[in-house]
C-alpha cells in the first residue's frame, strides 16, 4: 500500500510540472498579431483603408496608373504628350489634323488596293470598324448618372445645410477660375493626366512616409479649423435643418 501511495504521489508531482510546462509554452507560443493587422491601424491618407490599386477602381486602368505594365503606362502617356503637343505647341487644330489623317490613310489604301492588280498580289483587307450599341448605352448611362449626381450635391450646397462643404466648394472653383485664366483648357486636362500617371505611382512607392507626415498635416488642419469653426462659422445663421416639414 505504501508502495502504491507513493507511485501516485510521485505521478501527481510529475502531472504539476508537465501542466507548469505546457501552460509556458503555450505563453511563448502565443501568436503575435500580424504584420497586416499592425498595418491596418496605420493611418491612410483620407481616410483610406483599401490598397491603392483598389481605390483607383482596380483592373487594367489602374495598372496603367501605377505603372504594372511600364510599356503600355508609357505608351499611354507619350500618346498624351504628342496631343499636346500637336495642339498647344504646334496650334494644331482638332478638325485640321482629323482631316489630314484621313487624306492620308485613305490615299495610302486606295494606292494600296490599285497596285496589288500590277504586282498580282492579293489586295488590303480593310476591316470593317463599327460602333457597338451597347457600349455608347453604357457611356451614355454613365455620363447620366454622374450628371445628375453632380447636379444634386450642387443642389444640397445651395440649400445652405453644410457651410464646410459651401466654403470648400467656392474655393475649388475660385482656384480653378484663376488656373482657367493662366493657361488654356486643353493644358488644364494634360496636367490632370500627368498627375494621374504620377502621383498614386510615388504615393503608393513611398506609402508610409506620405502618411506618416500626412497624419501631422491633418491634425494641424482640423486644429485650425476647429478654431476657425469656433470664432467665426458657429456664428454665422445655419438655413432650415431637412428634417424639417414645410
Amino acid at each position: 500500500m505504501a508502495e502504491r501511495s507513493e507511485e501516485t504521489l510521485i505521478e501527481k508531482i510529475a502531472g504539476k510540472v508537465h501542466g507548469s510546462d505546457s501552460s509556458s509554452d503555450s505563453v511563448h507560443n502565443k501568436p503575435k498579431p500580424s504584420e497586416t493587422s499592425l498595418k491596418a491601424k496605420i493611418y491612410g491618407l483620407f481616410g483610406r483603408e483599401r490598397p491603392v490599386h483598389k481605390v483607383l477602381g482596380g483592373g487594367k486602368p489602374a495598372d496603367l496608373l501605377l505603372w504594372r505594365d511600364k510599356k503600355a503606362s508609357a505608351a499611354v502617356l507619350g500618346g498624351a504628350t504628342v496631343i499636346w503637343v500637336l495642339f498647344e505647341l504646334m496650334e494644331y487644330h482638332l478638325l485640321t489634323l482629323l482631316c489630314h489623317c484621313l487624306i492620308l490613310s485613305l490615299s495610302i489604301l486606295f494606292l494600296w488596293s490599285n497596285a496589288t492588280t500590277f504586282i498580282k498580289k492579293s489586295p488590303p483587307q480593310i476591316p470593317q470598324l463599327s460602333i457597338p450599341e451597347d457600349l455608347v448605352v453604357n457611356i451614355a448611362r454613365s455620363l447620366r448618372f454622374e450628371i445628375n449626381r453632380s447636379l444634386a450635391i450642387l443642389r444640397e450646397i445651395a440649400s445652405g445645410h453644410d457651410l464646410k462643404k459651401f466654403l470648400a466648394v467656392i474655393a475649388g472653383f475660385w482656384v480653378l477660375s484663376i488656373v482657367g485664366s493662366c493657361t488654356s483648357f486643353l493644358t488644364i486636362l494634360y496636367i490632370v493626366f500627368v498627375l494621374l500617371h504620377t502621383v498614386p505611382y510615388v504615393y503608393e512607392k513611398y506609402e508610409d512616409k506620405i502618411d506618416f507626415y500626412g497624419e501631422k498635416v491633418m491634425i494641424e488642419i482640423k486644429k485650425q479649423y476647429s478654431v476657425f469653426d469656433a470664432k467665426v462659422l458657429s456664428k454665422i445663421p445655419k438655413g432650415p435643418s431637412k428634417d424639417k416639414k414645410h
